[in-house]
């Protein structure tokens, strides 16, 4: 496997600070959640057009049909991991919301083991499960006993779920297809579905303030293209449960914005939970570091 130009821990840390202003963007619009996740990935395939044609295009003729199912199954996840969780946002707070929808690790660890026999130590196990236990430290003072509260948090574990899953198949694609030609094809497959989406709930698709339509942009531009994209080159030299531990710390990044932005209260609880992501986390990266450089020194 070919040595990555940047280090893909600090193209990780980078994703995680663009994924944080997701949430708040998300709150800011009046659009509806399919509205808000279609135009995202809609204007993030406009931007990505000068660059993927014509240089990328030709990657397409030369994926396999399992690459190619692949790719239309993660995008389909993709698109719903948007509906769900934006969707999410109208019933619980910012913290609830992207603590569930980071909780990946649960998730991740059963995925990767099933799908690619992907196996960790003791310590990683141990830093993972302190580090959900930090989320939920995160959202204890947050969750509201109430139904509209229970459901937003369903709708945000469910999220969780449908983005590892995108993950997990994109995994297996990004080993051969570059960055470009895969991630253009994820979104625009997602806009696809989005779009389909949109037109059968009856969801309107114009006209919206000034002010929307930044936020759709902005969208596109810091979380997705900017956050999802290096999660997607990370995937080439890191596993699905890597990434997903380390997206962990977009709940803190999130917390501290909607203090400043949204005027959320932010809780003890969620200062403690913060700091225990913090460590754990940088712990089990280490962890899984050390691990991957001692097997590449073992004998094939």
């Amino acid at each position: 496997m070919d040595k990555p130009k940047i280090n893909p821990y600090f193209a990780l840390i980078i994703g995680v600070l663009s994924v944080s202003t997701s949430a708040i963007f998300v709150k800011l619009s009046s659009a509806d959640a399919a509205v808000i996740a279609f135009y995202r990935l809609f204007f993030s395939v406009l931007i990505m057009i000068p660059i993927f044609f014509p240089k990328y295009i030709k990657e397409l003729f030369y994926m396999n049909t399992k690459e190619w199912i692949f790719s239309i199954v993660a995008g389909i996840f993709l698109a719903f991991h948007f509906i769900l969780w934006f969707e999410s946002l109208n019933y619980t707070t910012v913290a609830s919301s992207t603590v569930l929808v980071t909780l990946q690790p649960l998730f991740a660890f059963i995925g990767t083991f099933l799908l690619f026999n992907e196996k960790f130590s003791a310590k990683a196990i141990l830093c993972a499960i302190i580090a959900i236990i930090g989320s939920v430290i995160i959202s204890w003072g947050d969750f509201k006993i109430s139904g509209s509260a229970l459901y937003g948090d369903f709708l945000a574990l469910a999220a969780c779920a449908f983005i590892t899953a995108y993950l997990l198949f994109g995994q297996e694609v990004r080993k051969r297809i570059s960055l470009v030609a895969y991630t253009f094809t994820v979104y625009l497959i997602s806009s696809i579905v989005l779009f389909i989406y949109v037109l059968l709930t009856g969801s309107s698709l114009y006209p919206y303030p000034p002010a929307d339509w930044m936020y759709f942009l902005s969208l596109a531009i810091l979380p997705t293209l900017l956050g999802h994209t290096l999660f997607n080159w990370s995937l080439k030299w890191l596993s699905t449960s890597t990434i997903s531990m380390a997206i962990l710390f977009e709940p803190v990044g999130a917390a501290i914005l909607a203090v400043m932005i949204l005027n959320e209260l932010i809780l003890w609880s969620q200062i403690i939970g913060g700091s225990i992501i913090i460590v754990s986390v940088t712990l089990f990266l280490a962890y899984e570091k050390r691990s991957k450089a001692v097997q590449s020194l073992e004998p094939q």
